[in-house]
């Protein structure tokens, strides 16, 4: 595996052509130009150029090492704040990240009592899935308005419409208002997941920004670990309400910290030019087909039968949406929401991919391990999250780990392959679990999946960053959040599916057991939801109920297994390439947007928005 160079862009300068000149560079590569005002690598171990680690490209010759770059330049900008001030900044950055992961899952033991406040079932469904949907649909946008107006003030915004939410929420006086309220938190909640890491990508340099990619990573598993436990309190101890209530004083002081701490290139961009530029037909279609897709994916088999049209036809529109979304952003969009240009290299796929499988498998331990301690080990669903604890607090450290092995020594690919080599042998563990509590399995099984699971949080975000320009890190980063958020929810249907279908075939053994009013309440589609049921028989018919539920969650593991599997394989195509120790902000703002076409700013449209931006 070659070792693999990046071209530098070339300025206007004689210094930067001969500078440049020292570089490797690939033999069908070409130099683009580019903007005095961007951003330009000074490292002997810069980033890759795209398309350099195509298989079709031919293996570098060697070439001279170039100068070391002037040492002003190698300091910038990280040179420029203190060590308290990054310290501040990360922590911001984690506060407005926890609250965000912590919104996912906090509710999950309110849910019931919710519904039941407000008399109204559909808060089983939709008090969860609202969050979701607002955060998937627009992700994508949230990463190119932060290429527009700066990534400060867009973050700000972000944290304040999820602020917003929060308060509509705790004080919603209506399951329709609450439901309403929450869509309005995942919006926000959306930009608060994607926007700390794009911060992190523009504030410190390749090599660096691994550790802090990791401690997110950590802070995501966690926050997803206290949430069920926290709703849990607040709802048994205080109210429900608190579950949105807590969010209030901590999101005001992530704002104000970010405020005044978080100095990042603010282009000032002009409301209307920036409006302008905005890809509003691509904005509406992906976020229309996301939520199409999502809406008929959570109510297909729960609200409807998979058999009814509205399920099928969410699904399919939504699918064909998306599919013009694509033919949007490659054929017709100037500023592209998506840049299709973004998937054209092995490992951005492959970064992509595994985002992807990486979410789907993930999200089946946060999300279904509940269960079986709920039905198997007859615990209370506060119980249930304490018991999740190996899983968390093993992905938790492993992340952390994880960044700073990156950061001492720039490799990425070993660990993104062996994490997912490990988590696959995990979740095969997981078909061992059995129908009777084996407290030496559950505790093991669960820490070697949270080691698999931890590297891959971020680990293959760095490496979709290697073959991204500065200008792209906006876009690529919130695909890649997008492909996570997808997966995670495709994978709780797919799941629920699996499970529920498993139980339907039992159906005749529970009947013949169980007598048919308790057969139908674990029937099918019921069967989730009636797991209070499993855990309060006694005897041979808890025996009975409890194995059926193992015998379903084993088959779900068994899909899940294979669905890691396929991520292992996808893990093997990522390249590694060095990663630079050096790093320069990029300029946001409209002069350095990226057209459809791959074209720079010209000189008069340069000139034009240089105008706007300082009127």
């Amino acid at each position: 595996m070659g070792d693999h160079r990046h071209t530098p862009m070339a300025a206007t300068s004689t210094s930067d052509v001969e500078r440049d000149a020292a570089f490797v560079v690939d033999a069908n590569s070409q130099e683009e130009k580019r903007s005095p005002d961007q951003t330009a690598t000074t490292s002997d171990e810069s980033l890759p150029q795209p398309g350099a680690d195509d298989a079709s490209q031919p293996s570098p010759s060697p070439s001279p090492s170039p100068s070391p770059p002037p040492a002003a330049a190698a300091d910038e900008p990280e040179a420029q704040r203190t060590r308290l001030e990054n310290i501040t900044i990360i922590l911001a950055l984690c506060m407005t990240l926890f609250l965000a992961a912590l919104d996912v899952t906090i509710i999950t033991t309110a849910i019931p009592t919710i519904s039941a406040h407000f008399n109204s079932s559909l808060g089983y469904i939709w008090v969860g899935s609202a969050y979701l949907l607002g955060q998937a649909a627009f992700v994508p946008t949230w990463g190119k308005v932060s290429d527009i107006f700066g990534r400060k003030p867009v973050l700000l915004g972000a944290v304040v419409i999820f602020w917003v939410g929060s308060l509509l929420c705790a004080v919603s006086t209506s399951m329709a208002m609450l439901i309403g309220a929450r869509v309005v938190q995942g919006i926000g909640g959306g930009g608060a997941i994607v926007l700390p890491n794009i911060c992190i990508s523009d504030l410190f340099s390749m090599r660096t920004r691994g550790m802090y990619f990791g401690v997110l990573g950590m802070v995501w598993a966690v926050a997803s670990a206290v949430g069920p436990i926290l709703g849990g309190v607040f709802t048994d101890k205080v109210s429900w309400r608190w579950c949105f209530y807590v969010n209030l004083p901590i999101s005001g002081v992530g704002i104000a910290i970010l405020f005044f701490v978080l100095k990042l290139h603010n282009p000032r961009t002009p409301i209307r030019e920036g409006l302008a530029a905005i890809d509003w037909t691509g904005s509406v279609l992906v976020i229309g087909g996301t939520v199409m897709l999502l809406v008929g994916l959570e109510t297909g088999g729960v609200s409807y039968p998979w058999s009814s049209p509205t399920p099928v036809c969410l699904i399919v529109f939504g699918v064909a949406t998306i599919g013009l979304f694509i033919v949007n952003e490659w054929k017709i969009a100037k500023y592209p929401v998506i840049p299709i240009h973004l998937f054209r290299h092995r490992n951005s796929v492959a970064s992509y991919a595994l985002a992807f499988f990486h979410a789907f498998v993930f999200m089946s331990g946060s999300y279904w391990l509940p269960l079986y301690f709920q039905s198997t080990l007859r615990a209370s669903a506060l119980e249930s999250g304490v018991y999740l604890l190996p899983f968390v607090l093993s992905l938790s450290v492993v992340s952390a780990i994880t960044g700073i092995i990156i950061k001492k020594t720039g490799n990425y690919k070993i660990l993104i392959s062996s994490g997912m080599a490990v988590m696959l042998l995990g979740f095969g563990l997981f078909v061992d679990l059995g129908a009777k509590a084996n407290w030496a399995k559950i505790i093991t099984y669960q820490i070697v999946v949270g080691i698999g699971i931890g590297p891959n949080f971020q680990a293959p975000l760095i490496a979709l960053q290697t073959n991204v320009e500065p200008r792209d890190i906006g876009s690529a980063t919130s695909s890649f959040s997008f492909l996570r958020q997808v997966g995670t929810s495709v994978s709780v249907v797919v799941g629920g599916v699996i499970f529920n279908n498993e139980m339907q075939k039992q159906q005749a053994m529970l009947q013949r057991e169980l007598g048919p009013r308790l057969a139908d309440l674990l029937s099918g589609a019921n069967a989730a939801g009636s797991v209070h049921v499993v855990a309060a028989l006694e005897g041979h018919e808890g025996e009975v109920a409890r194995a059926a539920y193992w015998r379903s969650l084993r088959t779900m593991y068994i899909v899940y297994t294979a669905f890691a599997a396929v991520g292992l394989a996808i893990s093997l195509f990522i390249r590694q390439v060095k990663l630079s120790k050096e790093h320069q902000e990029h300029k946001t703002g409209l002069r350095t947007l990226r057209r459809r076409t791959g074209e720079e700013t010209t000189q008069e449209e340069e000139a034009r928005s240089r105008a706007v931006e300082e009127k």
